[in-house]
């Protein structure tokens, strides 16, 4: 149409695309002008094909074969069909009919067979039950029981099928009949056993009453429960009379006869009535919970009037407790006895309520209001046994000594509470269980202070020794892991609101702390050994020292005395955490022992400085290998110190570097002492720059320079040590030299220093070195341990200032020991968390078993 050489695509074409047979009509600018003749052929065969299809509608709707045509053919069929289907119904409902009126005489006949059968069937087993009911009349006449309980059995099913007909005289009157004749039966049984027990004929109508259990049986639970009942009253009728009547037989002097009685009644039944009665009745174990019941009152009122003794007297503990102890057994024995008897329920004389048998308690819970008492008596006897440990030997004469012993009192402490905890538990589980559980935290708190911390207080020179400072770790240890079981233990007892009131970890803490304290004793022993090493370093004339040669004589010195006594240490301790403790503080006092040394060398000079930098490092090594004296092995396999061991060492060590390389610089020219010092030390205190220039020994004339050096490198932005991370006081520097004379320096709060509160101590071992200037060159003594515990208690209570106050605080004295004891008590708690939280220092968590060592703990 265009003109264009590719072929227009068809209009009827499936795939037909518009644009693209637009593009091939206009494909030039040239061909615009076609448009509008382009837009009149494309509406010219619109009409077309508009027509085309009106003529074709058209020829389809009224055509010879019109759509319109076979739809009315369709209807036409469809309502045939519809007028057959009503045809075929109709047909249907007249077949049925036909059928029933043939069949209704089937089903009448039918009905009447069915009904016949139903009056045969009923018209024999009334026949049955009449006869039945005869009989049984006879033969309960003639006291022929075992016939009497089948026939029974047999009289009530049959009675049971006519229950509907009772409306109808004659069945009723024979219902009527048929129960008068169940209650002549069960008072005629009864009267029969009454008889027979009265006259003593049991032996001679065994036979016939073991029958009468059979009617008795056929006759139901009630009747059963009502015989049962009868003889259990009848058996224990004496008891009741002798034991509640009389005021002398029933007392708590006498609760032994009682038991004695009920064993000889039992007795009795065994060899002459439990064979009369069946099995599955279980009268013995009925007659058992009855005298359980009853004793259980009597002791109710009895202990009552116990407590209402218009005298004023007490109850006797000892006769209660021996009442108590001699009831549960009794329990026991009735629980063994019946074990092996089904728990179902059953009725007993004292409650109609269904229970399951059970016979712990089933007395015993009498005294449960007065176990008050029972715990106070406990609380007495262990405040009695308290000072018998205090006094008396660690070990028996008989057993020697052992790196795993335990002192003997706390062997039979743990056995005591042992048994104190079962039979508390067999008796309470509520309050009581509490209330002890506070007696045994309380007297855990006493052992730990008055009988284990004691020992460690023994003054000089018959002080603790080796074997004792061990045997009191050992023994802590053991209460510290006993105490957590203690506490699970009762938690499992207690009643389940009462959980949550019980806690023993702070006694668990406390003993955690007395061995943290036996440790240090233990430290303690290796210092005594040292102090000549530390007199020869303290001789040697530092500042005159020209060059720098071997290591000093003083460390051979030392490093002998130290594994000398560390080998002897750790040869009696079994535990590796503890070995791992020990050589833990023991380094923590060398390194502190060491700084308070270099002060008291003053003056310092560099070479000096070089060389004590070079004792350092040989006691570093020395100190690496104190595990080897653990458990040494053999001498083909070398000690592999613990990885963890070594980085504690040398972290520990290393905080001396600072103060060694800082005196190692020479002091001219001044900026390099000044730039050395904020790049070592790194503080911004004039105070401790000057105490570096104290041990160098500067003059005081020649200090101020220096120290406007200092003031001017610390301020400015480009100082040698970057003024930026300075921090404000050393932690090694700010606690040295304090006291008049420069010449005040402890050994360090986180080893021996226990004048300091135990608080104070228990920042860590890494504050060791920052406080090791708190005392005055005092070494720890285990001796007065127990006081300075106390005297760390009584920080910032109010001092006697004047001897007017004297007076009043005489008589504050007692309250203010009570006081002063639970100090102690706390600050052995919180030093037994601190020991616990130091647990990179110990190698190994408290508690556990195999010894092993956490590696990634051991370089803090």
């Amino acid at each position: 149409m265009n003109g264009a050489a590719n072929e227009p695509p068809s209009l009827d074409a499936a795939d037909y695309d518009p644009i693209q047979h637009l593009n091939l009509l206009f494909s030039h600018p040239s061909t615009v002008s076609s448009i509008t003749r382009v837009s009149s052929t494309l509406q010219t065969h619109h009409n077309d094909l508009s027509t085309e299809i009106s003529t074709l509608q058209t020829a389809q709707a009224y055509g010879p074969d019109s759509s319109l045509e076979r739809m009315q053919s369709a209807q036409a069929e469809l309502a045939g069909l519809f007028k057959k289907i009503e045809t075929v119904r109709s047909r249907a409902i007249q077949t049925e009919q036909n059928i029933t009126s043939m069949t209704a005489d089937i089903k009448r006949l039918d009905g009447t067979k069915r009904n016949l059968t139903l009056s045969m069937t009923a018209l024999k087993r009334l026949q049955m039950l009449t006869t039945a009911y005869e009989q049984l009349r006879g033969l309960a006449k003639t006291r022929q029981y075992r016939e009497c309980a089948s026939l029974l059995q047999a009289v009530i099913q049959l009675m049971r099928h006519f229950n509907s007909y009772r409306s109808i005289d004659q069945i009723a009157t024979l219902s009527r009949g048929v129960g008068e004749l169940q209650r002549e039966l069960l008072e005629q049984v009864c009267e029969d056993f009454e008889m027979a027990f009265a006259k003593g004929e049991v032996g001679a109508k065994k036979a016939t009453l073991v029958e009468a259990c059979g009617v008795m049986d056929a006759l139901g639970d009630n009747a059963r429960a009502r015989l049962i009942t009868w003889y259990v009253n009848t058996e224990l009728r004496e008891y009741r009379q002798v034991f509640r009547g009389n005021d002398e037989a029933g007392s708590l002097d006498n609760i032994g006869r009682r038991y004695a009685w009920f064993k000889r009644m039992v007795k009795g039944y065994e060899e002459e009535h439990a064979a009369i009665f069946p099995p599955h009745w279980r009268v013995g174990e009925t007659l058992a919970m009855a005298f359980c019941d009853g004793t259980k009152d009597d002791y109710k009122g009895i202990l009552e009037r116990s407590m209402r003794r218009v005298d004023g007297a007490e109850i006797d503990v000892n006769l209660l407790l021996g009442c108590l102890q001699e009831t549960m057994d009794f329990e026991q024995t009735l629980e063994r006895r019946f074990s092996n008897e089904p728990r179902a329920s059953i009725d007993t004389l004292s409650s109609a309520d269904e229970r399951t048998q059970s016979f712990n308690g089933s007395i015993s819970v009498a005294f449960e209001p007065y176990l008050s008492l029972w715990v106070d008596s406990q609380d007495k006897a262990l405040a009695t046994m308290i000072p018998k440990y205090k006094a008396q030997p660690l070990l028996p004469d008989d057993e020697e000594f052992s790196p795993q012993a335990v002192i003997s009192s706390a062997i039979e402490l743990f056995h005591f509470y042992k048994l104190t905890l079962s039979q508390c538990a067999k008796l309470s589980t509520s309050e009581r269980l509490l209330d002890l559980a506070k007696i045994l935290a309380k007297y855990l708190d006493e052992y730990a202070q008055q009988v284990l911390l004691a020992i460690l207080q023994r003054p000089a020179p018959a002080g603790a020794t080796l074997e004792d400072i061990v045997l009191v770790m050992n023994t802590a240890d053991f209460w510290h892991a006993n105490t957590e079981q203690l506490e699970e233990s009762i938690k499992k007892r207690i009643d389940h609101d009462l959980v949550s009131k019980v806690d023993l970890s702070s006694q668990a803490d406390a003993f955690l702390g007395v061995a943290s304290a036996a440790v240090i004793a233990l430290v303690n022993k290796v210092e005594a050994d040292c102090d000549g090493a530390w007199r020869e370093m303290k001789n040697t004339n530092w500042s005159k020292m020209e060059s720098v040669g071997d290591q000093s004589s003083y460390v051979g010195e030392l490093v002998t005395h130290v594994n000398a006594k560390a080998q002897e240490v750790l040869g009696i301790v079994a535990k590796q955490q503890y070995a791992r403790a020990f050589a833990d503080k023991l380094v923590e006092y060398l390194a502190n022992a060491y700084v308070l040394n270099i002060v008291q060398c003053r003056p310092i000079s560099e070479v000096g400085a070089e060389q004590m930098l070079l004792d350092k490092y040989v006691l570093t090594k020395a100190l690496e290998n104190l595990l080897s004296h653990h458990n040494p092995s053999s001498p083909s396999q070398p000690h592999v110190p613990p990885s963890s061991f070594v980085k504690r060492v040398n972290a520990t060590m290393t905080r001396i570097d600072p103060l060694l390389k800082t005196l190692q610089v020479r002091p001219s020219p001044p900026e390099g002492l000044v730039q050395a010092y904020l790049i070592h030390v790194g503080d911004r205190s004039d105070t401790n720059f000057r105490k570096i220039l104290d041990l160098k020994g500067i003059r005081k004339q020649d200090q101020g320079h220096l120290l406007e050096l200092f003031t001017i490198h610390r301020d400015s932005s480009s100082g040698g040590g970057g003024s930026g991370k300075l921090v404000a006081q050393s932690p090694l520097l700010t606690p040295l030299m304090n006291a008049p004379g420069l010449g005040g320096v402890g050994v360090g709060a986180g080893v021996n220093n226990l004048n300091l509160s135990i608080d104070r101590l228990a920042t860590g071992s890494g504050a060791a070195l920052s406080t090791a200037a708190q005392g005055a060159a005092s070494r720890f003594d285990a001796a007065s341990l127990g006081e300075k515990l106390l005297n760390a208690a009584r920080d910032g209570v109010e001092r006697m200032g004047t001897p007017a106050a004297h007076e009043a605080a005489q008589a504050q004295q007692a309250q203010q020991g009570a006081q002063s004891a639970a100090s102690i008590n706390e600050n052995l708690k919180n030093f037994g968390k601190f020991f616990r939280r130091d647990i990179g220092g110990l190698g190994a968590r408290f508690g556990k078993r195999d010894g092993s060592v956490d590696e990634h703990q051991g370089g803090r």
